[in-house]
């Protein structure tokens, strides 16, 4: 897929993607909430809503929201080869860990791609990861350094309760589900 990058499974309790001998680059996803706001106002290929929509509604919201939601794009529909992370036990809306300049931050699997394009996150996720590089809905991280990590299991899904949907910030929201990922990547082979 995309350059290279796969979907692999071969470490226990976890999915990523891997190149070769590299991880993957960073494309800007603004679908969902206000996907026309802030700087997600450029993308050229915006949708009204995230592939979780119906299920993060009965979280209070209407749908994640690019500019504040951390969320990372992971599976892929109709592409050649498809996959859908739900077949290896991967649950919508569970938390996910992503490795990027140097640092770890956590998202919630919130979208699919269509075709075999890999490596894409939420704005609010990107600017998390690269604050300095302008980051908006048609200008995203080129180079392939950024490690994109799901959990498969129930234990990794922060439910209503386990996470601050209704958030004011990106950086709230991501405070709200640390927890939870440090105990997800704690739980992986050393």
């Amino acid at each position: 897929m995309n350059g290279g990058a796969v979907y692999c499974s071969d470490i226990p309790n976890a999915i990523f993607l891997k190149g070769n001998n590299n991880y993957d680059n960073m494309d800007i996803d603004c679908d969902g909430a206000n996907n026309a706001a802030g700087d997600c106002a450029n993308d050229p290929s915006g949708q009204g809503q995230t592939a979780f929509v119906d299920s993060v509604k009965k979280f209070g919201i209407p749908d994640l929201d690019a500019n504040l939601h951390p969320y990372v794009v992971f599976g892929n529909e109709g592409g050649n080869p498809s996959f859908n992370p739900q077949s290896h036990g991967l649950k919508p809306l569970s938390v996910m860990a992503v490795v990027c300049n140097n640092q770890v931050f956590y998202g919630v699997w919130g979208d699919t791609n269509g075709g075999t394009s890999t490596g894409e996150a939420s704005l609010a996720l990107a600017k998390l990861c690269f604050p300095k590089d302008g980051l908006n809905g048609n200008n995203g991280h080129g180079p392939k350094d950024v490690l994109y990590i799901g959990f498969p299991g129930q234990e990794a899904v922060p439910g209503k309760n386990g996470a601050n949907w209704k958030a004011k910030n990106t950086k709230e929201f991501e405070q709200s589900i640390k927890a939870l990922g440090d105990k997800l990547v704690a739980g992986l082979p050393k």
